[in-house]
């Protein structure tokens, strides 16, 4: 048998990593070494289906690092083990399975496109055509060396979970399904300046969610244009590499917390469930949802999962003096009824807009973060003026100024 039948019938044979045949390149790949005993005409149209396919992708330099990547993007029983930190668990015959099934794409990642046109049952026919190559390259770096080293691959799910929350770091529940957001924001810690005290309360928290503490849902309330956001986001990026993962959920859609649940509960990461921007008119079905997730529904969130929510309001429902002048008869339940919501967050974080000098301080850090060389009082002449314009200070105010000059 040679070296490309032997590629192909280990593929075939995949058994815990068989979820990378359905990856476009693998799947491409299986087509192509499944023709190479084929007609040439079958065989070619392969070949140039598969060759087409890896430029589309961008990966024709590099066809070893994609396969070895569909693997640790893969959703199995190993790497769901390994995310969850202990694949001891795991009978001994399934370690022997997943060695295999390494072993087999490792040695696809060895198959060269010589070495798949001289096993061509046609291949002295080929010779002519000057077929383009593919570049094999390197594999990732979990499957590089002679052998496979199982810890270093156990590592990597550690780090980075598996499946979809291994391949990204940001999501969105749409559609009733949990949707990876492709290019989410890069706020990062490195970015804020002042508000360090409200940061720190949201980093503590947390950090005992992520260490299996006792945590809070947390509901980060005030002024706009503060960071409550920000905060969040880059809570999520700074924290990654330790398991967690963001899921931001449309207030109108929180009757489906029981299916985001669902989804989760099971899996070995870490997820704060973003709500942006909370507010109610009155006390709608989504009012009523979240209150029953917070606490006392019979879907509760799991154990792996907090709640994070921003709000301009520190009583989340907007209440006006008319909601007070009405015929109920239990008039104060009514009023505590509409205030109770935001007494279900464990932990609420006040953000405020800075006084002046907080303001300037603010853009002065931005600022010297842009290279700006304007003088300090030219600087803050010009921020005041640009904040009155605005109609008051925030940070998202001094970004926009500080911005506004690199134009």
């Amino acid at each position: 048998m040679n070296k490309t039948s032997t590629a192909f019938y280990s593929l075939c044979s995949l058994s815990v990593f068989r979820g990378i045949l359905e990856r476009s390149v693998v799947k491409g790949y299986y087509k192509l070494l499944k023709n190479v005993n084929s007609e040439p005409e079958e065989f070619l149209n392969a070949y140039g289906e598969f060759y087409s396919l890896l430029c589309e992708r961008g990966v024709a330099g590099n066809l070893a690092y994609t396969l070895t990547e569909a693997a640790l993007f893969d959703e199995n029983a190993f790497s769901l083990a390994a995310a969850g930190g202990d694949i001891s668990a795991l009978p001994q015959n399934v370690i022997e399975a997943v060695m295999r099934d390494c072993g087999a794409i490792k040695l696809l990642c060895s198959l060269t496109p010589e070495d798949i046109l001289n096993d061509c049952l046609y291949g002295e026919d080929m010779i002519g055509l000057e077929l383009p190559r593919w570049t094999m390259g390197e594999p990732a770096s979990a499957f590089s060396g002679e052998k496979l080293d199982l810890q270093r691959l156990a590592a990597f799910y550690r780090e980075n979970g598996c499946g979809i929350f291994a391949r990204y770091k940001a999501f969105v529940w749409r559609d009733g399904d949990i949707r990876p957001v492709e290019h989410p924001d890069s706020v990062d810690m490195d970015d804020f300046t002042g508000y360090e005290r409200q940061r720190g309360k949201v980093v503590e928290n947390t950090l005992a969610f992520i260490e299996g503490k006792s945590c809070n849902n947390c509901l980060l309330y005030g002024d706009m244009g503060t960071g409550k956001s920000s905060t969040v986001k880059a809570i999520a990026n700074e924290f990654r590499s330790r398991g967690l993962r963001v899921v931001e959920m449309p207030k109108e859609r929180l009757m489906d917390f029981p299916l985001l649940v669902d989804k989760i509960a099971a899996l070995p990461m870490k997820f704060i469930i973003f709500i942006d921007d909370l507010s109610f008119r009155t006390q709608d079905e989504s009012y009523t949802s979240l209150k029953a997730v917070l606490e006392g529904g019979l879907a509760a969130r799991p154990k792996n999962a907090l709640i994070y929510a921003t709000s301009n309001r520190r009583h989340i429902i907007k209440e006006s003096w008319a909601d007070r002048d009405t015929d109920d008869i239990n008039r104060r339940d009514n009023m505590q009824e509409s205030l109770s919501l935001s007494d279900r967050f464990g932990l609420a974080i006040c953000y405020t807009v800075p006084d002046k000098r907080e303001f300037l301080e603010i853009v002065s850090a931005l600022a010297e973060k842009s290279g700006l060389s304007l003088s300090a009082d030219e600087l803050a002449k010009k921020a005041e003026r640009f904040a009155l314009e605005r109609g008051g200070r925030s940070p998202r105010c001094a970004k926009q100024f500080v911005e506004s000059l690199l134009v």
